[in-house]
């Protein structure tokens, strides 16, 4: 009878290669070990172990580690192993238990590598793991890029981070082990649906796969090709980019060129810029933020496309994280500002649209089309203007089913909003009260529908 075997990428793995398995003591992981150290000696692997404990789930944690520990023993490996304290690290960054375990885990791997004991580790995602992650990236409003999901390779000035069994299926995986007889560890935290890929996992995933049983095949083929677009889209950045950008504060000379100054400044020429496709506008605007230190997110993109194709020369945009934009006469100005100095400033300057009721307004600022519908005889009888705006410190609003109005303030707490997003998140206001909000259901005003599209959903046709 023929030994059982895994399906492996070997293309990521090179003769001579000193590698750790993050052994968590999961199933994936298990069987990457299990199938690395079978295949060492042909594959010429300098095989290694690593097992951090995140001080998590008590006992149970302790016995995933004492089974690490008693794996790499039995195949002969050099075992490695940490403690951190995830729960405390998230309270301390205001990040959840999930965020912050990832990175004290890749963390921990990348002092492995600076330390000089293994060139590269390997984790052991799924093709499961990667439909997990395109979907959640998904229902968070990723940019293209962000539908690539897992890359089957990391790389970090310490080493590299290699996923070989991204092709891989859970269902293989157990199939794997038990062939061998092969134990693992179950994680009770897998089951708990107050983690948001749990839910995915155990709910979402098979209500879809309901309508599509391939649902999983082809979000990882999604994966694939937005992983290998965004490779091109990397290397035409880096050709583009120098020809289109210029460093610091243009000095404009008879028409020519100008100078470059320190690096916290950048210029686009509108002139060019409003000849590019429309794609390549939002690649050069969020390139050169991120150049500056800055991620700006689909409305602030808009934002700044918009002062760029249709603004007045003198005319300001402040965004979030200190970024802000200024249009004159020739040029699409950014800078980054010290955040002590912004403090308001984006409240202060974000744009304001005014709406008739009925009627509907255009934001670019925010990215979105904001509609108000009178649908009942009691709506207003005369001409009324509401005001969207960025919410202001002290705004306070009135969630449906709550007994009384809470700070917008809290409310962004409560949805998690932080960085950027925090900073532009538009609210309506009328009469002095705030009857809309981005993101959450707002106790309803007598009379009127409020309904809101993004601007991109807006400028496709409809089915």
């Amino acid at each position: 009878m023929p030994s059982p075997t895994l399906p492996i990428d070997t293309t990521l793995l090179k003769p001579g290669l000193r590698l750790a398995v993050g052994l968590s003591g999961g199933a994936d992981s298990v069987a990457l070990v299990r199938a690395l150290a079978e295949r060492s000696r042909e594959l010429g692997l300098v095989l290694h172990a690593a097992h951090l404990h995140h001080g998590l789930r008590g006992e149970e944690a302790d016995g995933d580690l004492d089974f690490a520990r008693a794996l790499a023993a039995l195949l002969g490996l050099p075992f490695h192993e940490a403690r951190v304290d995830a729960g405390a690290t998230a309270s301390e960054n205001a990040e959840t238990i999930e965020e912050a375990a990832r990175r004290l885990r890749y963390g921990w791997f990348r002092q492995l590598m600076a330390l000089g004991v293994v060139e590269a580790v390997a984790t052991a995602h799924t093709r499961d793991d990667q439909a997990e992650t395109v979907l959640a990236k998904f229902l968070r409003g990723a940019w293209t890029e962000g539908l690539s999901g897992i890359h089957p390779v990391l790389e970090f000035p310490e080493g590299r981070i290699l996923r070989p069994l991204l092709s891989t299926t859970r269902v293989e995986v157990e199939a794997y082990l038990n062939a061998l007889g092969q134990g693992w560890r179950e994680d009770s935290s897998n089951r708990h649906l107050t983690f948001t890929r749990n839910r995915i996992r155990h709910e979402l995933l098979p209500l879809l796969e309901g309508w599509n049983p391939q649902l999983r095949e082809h979000l990882a083929q999604m994966a694939q090709l937005a992983c290998d677009e965004e490779a091109w889209w990397q290397a035409e950045l880096a050709r583009l980019a120098p020809q289109l950008l210029l460093q610091g504060r243009p000095v404009w000379v008879g028409g020519g060129g100008g100078g470059r100054a320190a690096g916290n400044r950048l210029a686009l020429d509108v002139t060019r810029l409003t000849a590019l496709p429309t794609t390549l506008q939002r690649r050069l605007l969020r390139f050169a933020a991120d150049q500056l230190g800055a991620a700006i997110d689909f409305p602030a993109t808009e934002a700044l496309r918009s002062l760029a194709l249709t603004g007045r020369a003198g005319q300001m945009l402040q965004l979030a994280q200190g970024l802000r934009g200024e249009r004159t006469a020739r040029e699409l100005r950014l800078a980054v500002l010290p955040v002590a100095s912004v403090g308001t400033a984006a409240s202060q300057s974000a744009p304001e649209y005014t709406v008739a009721i009925p009627g509907e307004v255009a934001a670019p600022a925010y990215g979105l089309r904001l509609r108000i519908e009178v649908v009942e005889s009691d709506g207003p009888k005369e001409a009324q203007v509401a005001i969207l705006r960025n919410w202001r410190p002290g705004d306070r609003v009135r969630l449906r089913y709550s007994s009384a109005p809470r700070k917008v303030k809290e409310v962004l707490e409560r949805l998690k909003v932080t960085g950027s997003s925090r900073a532009l998140w538009p609210v309506l206001e009328l009469q002095g009260r705030i009857v809309w909000m981005q993101g959450v259901e707002v106790e309803p005003e007598p009379g009127i529908r409020i309904s809101s599209t993004s601007l991109e959903a807006a400028a496709e046709p409809a089915p």
